[in-house]
């Protein structure tokens, strides 16, 4: 299956040690991720034909950028040239009752600053079957938010299907409500809504019934399918015991009642680019034509693999996931 992600790849600055914060670090480790670029690389991971669409600077650390997601067989011919620097993300690692924490440094960024008609959408979309962005891409500035709308309508007009992940970064947004006026043009065109009960009520005000996160996502789904008016939505479902551990399952809706995962309790070694995961697992499902309880089942068992390995991304085979799917998680040594 051929799929494309539009977006920003990062320089990622953690702390090398695990509890160590970033006003008192001295060492940083050192990667390349982004949402729309980690969801290439696992759908690549998992066997797809994937391109990354995107702009970053002609100098080291942006052909560090491209060169993170060439390892991983992702097509980086559509990423342009140009712009002086790439954008940055510090994370601090959460731990027990410590959240974790995201600084970012992605002001003036090569792709903050793309111009109109820089990207033929025409061409680029051509032979694909999914086009992929995010909530995020069109925070960055007033023409990245043009350009994914450009890119989705172009999409819709060439019969490519279109998944939208609601991801809300409060940083990067003035306001909510200009998030809302965005996020509403995107979805007009789009076939697939990501995202979780949060973004709902950050962004939508929305509000639900239930005694428990899962219920209130069951809840969620429902209104949410209404007020966007798309047909398919899948959504993350997360309790938080600590920042250590979540319990997390996912939701797909697209009948008239939802549909459930398996819950998963985790202790978390690097929970970013999970959703990330969610994403790429069940874009591939979809793309296999698998059925929608098998499709909810993989995706959600990627989302939770991903929580036990460091870094954003998530590389793990389809034959590892259905490992988890199939309910080996007692992590006994595979010889």
């Amino acid at each position: 299956m051929s799929f494309s992600t539009f977006g920003e790849i990062m320089l990622r600055l953690v702390p090398t040690g695990q509890a160590d914060r970033l006003s008192t670090t001295s060492l940083f480790a050192v990667d390349y991720a982004g949402s729309e670029s980690n969801v290439a690389v696992s759908l690549a991971c998992l066997g797809n034909n994937v391109q990354f669409i995107s702009k970053l600077p002609d100098n080291p650390m942006g052909q560090a950028a491209r060169q993170s997601l060439d390892r991983f067989h992702v097509s980086t011919e559509n990423i342009l040239e140009g712009g002086h620097r790439i954008g940055t993300y510090f994370i601090e690692l959460g731990s027990s009752i410590r959240p974790s924490r995201v600084v970012y440094d992605r002001a003036e960024s090569a792709i903050a600053g793309i111009k109109e008609g820089e990207f033929d959408w025409e061409h680029i979309l051509k032979n694909q079957k999914w086009l992929h962005v995010s909530g995020i891409t069109p925070a960055l500035s007033k023409q990245c938010a043009e350009e994914c709308l450009l890119a989705v309508q172009t999409a819709e007009e060439m019969g490519v299907k279109v998944s939208f992940d609601l991801n809300y970064r409060r940083s990067l947004w003035e306001n909510s409500d200009t998030a809302k006026t965005i996020f509403n043009r995107i979805l007009q065109h789009t076939d697939l809504v990501f995202g979780n009960i949060g973004v709902l009520k950050d962004v939508y005000g929305l509000t639900f019934n239930g005694n428990n996160h899962t219920d209130q996502t069951l809840d969620a789904l429902r209104k949410a399918r209404h007020v966007f008016g798309v047909k398919q939505l899948a959504f993350t479902i997360r309790d938080h015991s600590s920042a250590s551990v979540n319990q997390v399952g996912g939701a797909f809706i697209s009948g008239d009642e939802p549909i459930i995962s398996n819950t998963y309790s985790i202790e978390i070694t690097d929970r970013f680019g999970t959703g990330d995961a969610f994403a790429a697992g069940f874009l591939h499902a979809l793309g296999n034509g698998w059925h929608q309880q098998k499709a909810i089942d993989f995706a959600t068992a990627a989302f939770a693999l991903k929580h036990t390995m460091i870094g954003d991304i998530h590389t793990s085979s389809e034959q590892e996931i259905n490992s988890i799917v199939e309910g080996n998680i007692s992590g006994h040594v595979i010889r």
